[in-house]
Formats: structure tokens, C-alpha cells, sequence
């Protein structure tokens, strides 16, 4: 389909559709003109990120005081609802044209097409279909992105979507877009959006990098979008590079992998917490009952099984030890999450219960600690004379063999090691 011939223009002051008329009557300060354009003129939103459900949001449900929605278009007498200017050179009709033997699709990394959104949201650059910035790239949504994936020359939404490949909605990494184009009528509606990451675990809502009145900004926004949350695309740039290991797509530096000997039983390191907030933000939040630690513990081996049997291993490959291709596929956030819902694993079927392994003397973890505090709660505190800690001890014994007696227990039932039952009674 070839690039429709739009016409270009701003809107005078005496313009008469229900738009203009609309603001011209709550004052001049908010007149069009102020917001760079003709009131039912849609911007192009960039998202920018590193996670969130698994759904679109509709905008009624997804609308917060923090979470202004796009403005929606107003209806106008035979103006395109959502403007933009064709196909056109860098500077537009008085610039060069693309020089030949130009790469059509220039190679670039993710970190480089974040940084080039974030100058245009640092620079508040205006809105306008008919602008050029002074990069070249003309200032609505899908120069914005032209710019931001480092084209030869301005595209529109009709021709984006032929620099990229469609992806998945679990495939959207930072530097990808979001791209509506509606090839009935592109003024109506059209609109492309880059994304550069999840804000939270259930993939609910992205950071969006956008180009729309009155400038270009950067916010906290709901998936796909605020409004045709069907008609969306994801695509991935062409040119996009692969991450080097260790490196976050947003420009932050991730460690690479440490070795194995960093994980597992008696493993105290900053690998270990780094590991937990990986998994939490890929959907283990349940398996942590007090949050990632530097002490590996039961639950960063339930989390990483987790997680590897998300991508489908079994066997040797999901042992619930992070080897180098778990820690890749976390720190670059591909890979599949956990299923939203899922339950970690209980020993013995009791939530939380981590095995009696975990109360023998010489123990240290934070299931001790927890344990301590929770008898505490429940009036046997007197047994700490130095307060509950994540050492296995006589103090932690007492305490228990008492609650346990409560029970009515005796003999081996009231051995003063916590057992399934022990733990399920104690907190209740």
C-alpha cells in the first residue's frame, strides 16, 4: 500500500469542528494551538522499561490519578482524527534524499534506541505533523520512532511495521514497538508506541516512551494502550544487535554469570539476592516469604525450579540451581515467566514449611528467625533471653517442646523440633 498523500496543515484559530470549538470555549490558555496541533491529533507513544498479568488492561479499569490516559480523539468534520505526515527524507521536502548504498535497516543495540527516546523526552520536543526536529526527524509518533530505531528517513505507521518482525507479547523487550496501523483509513486511529520495559511482574503496565501533545513524554502505561486494546502489534526492529551478556537493555549493567559455586546450600553472596529479585520479577514473588537474601535457602531453590520449568526443562536442567543459561535468560528478560498463580511448593502440603532439616543443630537460615519470631508472637518469647536469630539453638528447642506441649503432645511428639504439624498449628 503506498503512503497516502496527507494534507498538511495547523489548525487556524476560527476553526469551527466540535474540537477546536471545545477548547476555545475553556480558555485560551489550553487553546490547540498550545498543544502543538489540532485537538484530535494522536501522538506516537515510546514505552521504555525492564516487567507485568498477562492481559490488556481496558482503559476504564486501567486509568489512575498516577496513570493519565491518552487524550482520545475528537471527532471533526472530515479531519483526519489522527494526523501525520508521509514517508519523507530527514528535514522532510527540503532535505536530501536517502544517499544510495544507505543500509535501509542501520544496525543499533537497545540501549542506544532508549537513550535516543530519552533525549526527545528530556528536550520536551513539541508536537506537530508538519515539524522536523533538529535531528531531522519530523515531530509526530512515527518520526518519533523513525528517529529513535535510527532510520535513513521519516516513516509512517504504514511502513514501520516493514523495518520489524511481529513478536509476541511475551517476547517485548526494551527498543521493540507497539504499532496500530489501520490500513481502511490511516488517519483514523493509527498510532505506534516503543516499549521499554515492564513496571511490574504481571506484565499489566510498561513504561512508554511517546510523541504526543503537547511533547514528548514518558509514563506508566497500561498494555497495549489506553484505547483499541485489540489492535496493537508487537515488532521487534530488524537491526536490533543481541545484548552482550551481562547488559540490560535500559543501560544497566547486570553481573554475568558468577559460577555455580556462588548458589546453593551454605552460599551467603550478592549473587544470591541478585537471583531473588531476578525471579520475583519474573513471577516467584510467593515462593519468598520475607524477600531475597544473600543466604541461599529452600526457597531460591523452589523459585529457580520454578522458573526453569516455565521454559519447559525437566530432569538435570530444572535442579532449582541457576547454571549460566537460567542466569542468562533472567538478567536479559527472555525466557517465559512463571505462570501467574502458581503455587510454591509446600513440604508435606504446608504452605510455608521448609522440611526439618532446616531446625537441626549448627542451622542458619531465616527459617530459624521467622520460627523464633512467630513463637515470640504467640507468648513464648521468654525462651530468647537475646531475641529470636537465624541460629538453630537450646532457646529455639525450648520454645518450641512448650508449644508443642500446649498441644497436648507428649514424648516424641513434643521433641522440641518442628515438624509439619508443628508448623502449621504455630501459624495459623
Amino acid at each position: 500500500m503506498t503512503a497516502p498523500a496527507f494534507e498538511e496543515f495547523d489548525p487556524a484559530s476560527d476553526c469551527g469542528c466540535p474540537g477546536c470549538l471545545h477548547w476555545r470555549r475553556i480558555g485560551p490558555r489550553l487553546s490547540p494551538g498550545r498543544l502543538g496541533g489540532h485537538p484530535a491529533a494522536c501522538g506516537v507513544a515510546v514505552v521504555a522499561a525492564v516487567s507485568a498479568a498477562f492481559g490488556a488492561a481496558s482503559p476504564a479499569a486501567a486509568v489512575t490519578v498516577d496513570h493519565a490516559p491518552h487524550r482520545e480523539a475528537v471527532p471533526a468534520d472530515g479531519e483526519p482524527a489522527t494526523p501525520q505526515g508521509a514517508r519523507a527524507p530527514l528535514h522532510g521536502p527540503a532535505g536530501k534524499p536517502v544517499e544510495p548504498g544507505t543500509n535501509p535497516i542501520p544496525a543499533t543495540t537497545r540501549t542506544e534506541i532508549i537513550k535516543r527516546a530519552k533525549v526527545w523526552v528530556a528536550a520536551k520536543v513539541p508536537y506537530s505533523m508538519t515539524a522536523y526536529w533538529t535531528d531531522g526527524y519530523r515531530q509526530d509518533c512515527s518520526g518519533y520512532v523513525s528517529m529513535a530505531w535510527g532510520l535513513p528517513g521519516n516513516e509512517w505507521t504504514g511502513s514501520l511495521g516493514s523495518f520489524g518482525v511481529k513478536i509476541t507479547k511475551e517476547e517485548l523487550q526494551p527498543g521493540d514497538i507497539l504499532l496500530y496501523h489501520n490500513p481502511d483509513n490511516p488517519e483514523s486511529g493509527s498510532h505506534v508506541v516503543i516499549f521499554g520495559g515492564w513496571t511490574d511482574h504481571t506484565h499489566t503496565y510498561y513504561t512508554v516512551y511517546e510523541q504526543t501533545p503537547p511533547r514528548t513524554r514518558s509514563q506508566t502505561t497500561p498494555y497495549p494502550y489506553w484505547s483499541n486494546t485489540d489492535k496493537y502489534i508487537p515488532y521487534r526492529y530488524k537491526g536490533v544487535a543481541a545484548p552482550a551478556a551481562g547488559a540490560e537493555a535500559d543501560g544497566k549493567t547486570l553481573a554475568p554469570y558468577p559460577g555455580a559455586a556462588y548458589f546453593g546450600p551454605g552460599a551467603d553472596n550478592k549473587y544470591v539476592t541478585q537471583l531473588g529479585r531476578a525471579l520475583i520479577a519474573r513471577g516467584a514473588g510467593s515462593y519468598y516469604p520475607q524477600g531475597p537474601g544473600p543466604v541461599w535457602g529452600e526457597w531460591d531453590r523452589r523459585a529457580t525450579r520454578a522458573f526453569q520449568l516455565a521454559q519447559g526443562w525437566t530432569g538435570a536442567d530444572a535442579d532449582g540451581l541457576p547454571g549460566p543459561r537460567t542466569w542468562e535468560l533472567l538478567v536479559t528478560g527472555r525466557g517465559k515467566d512463571i505462570a501467574p498463580g502458581a503455587a510454591a511448593p509446600a513440604s508435606h502440603g504446608v504452605p510455608g514449611y521448609p522440611g526439618r532439616s532446616f531446625f537441626r543443630p549448627g542451622a542458619t537460615n531465616d527459617y530459624v528467625t521467622r520460627l523464633g519470631v512467630q513463637l515470640a508472637k504467640r507468648g513464648f518469647g521468654g525462651f530468647y533471653p537475646h531475641g529470636p536469630g537465624p541460629h538453630w539453638g537450646e532457646s529455639d528447642r525450648r520454645a518450641v517442646e512448650a508449644f508443642q506441649r500446649t498441644q497436648g503432645w507428649r514424648g516424641g511428639a513434643a521433641d522440641g523440633y518442628p515438624g509439619p504439624e508443628t508448623w502449621r498449628r504455630l501459624f495459623a
